[in-house]
């Protein structure tokens, strides 16, 4: 194995290189990559897109034309940690938008069906207080929340 670590590789169906140019445009730290196209060999048609790399926050994915045989699930998800409220309301928006899905406890479903998780970097912190009642009430906030109110979680840690 070489020492870069790994690239994540994203199943679509025919939505590659769509994909890879909207993740590029919501976060500020990345570029795209090689496109590969398909030849003469097949399988797909030449010239379309087979694979497009891409760069997001120094995490290195590779967007595959892999077909209709599989979609995403919750079961793997991207977690964005924010520093505030501003940066929470950014990525929420972004990834909402144009049929992206709100779900809860500050998880959404981007278009393409990829789920991330939007979240304070300052939530952690509270859920895993020593203090059980505080990290309770920072739960139970957060678990009656899609989009994360980082001031309302707050309250509910501090009050009592």
């Amino acid at each position: 194995m070489t020492a870069d670590g790994f690239t994540t590789c994203l199943w679509f169906d025919g939505q590659a290189e769509e994909a890879a140019q909207y993740y590029t445009s919501v976060f500020k730290n990345s570029r795209l990559g090689r496109v590969a196209r398909y030849t003469g060999a097949g399988p797909g048609p030449a010239g379309t897109v087979v694979t497009v790399e891409f760069e997001i926050n120094g995490q290195r994915f590779v967007g595959l034309n892999g077909g209709p045989e599989f979609t995403f699930s919750e079961a793997i998800s991207f977690q964005i940690d924010c520093a505030g409220q501003d940066e929470v309301d950014y990525y929420w928006d972004r990834l909402t938008e144009e049929g992206g899905q709100e779900v809860a406890c500050g998880w959404v479903k981007d278009k393409y069906g990829v789920s991330w998780q939007v979240v304070p970097t300052e939530l952690t912190d509270m859920v895993t207080d020593p203090d059980p009642e505080k990290a309770r009430r920072a739960t139970e906030a957060m678990l009656s929340m899609k989009k994360l109110d980082i001031a309302e979680l707050r309250r509910a840690y501090e009050s009592g």
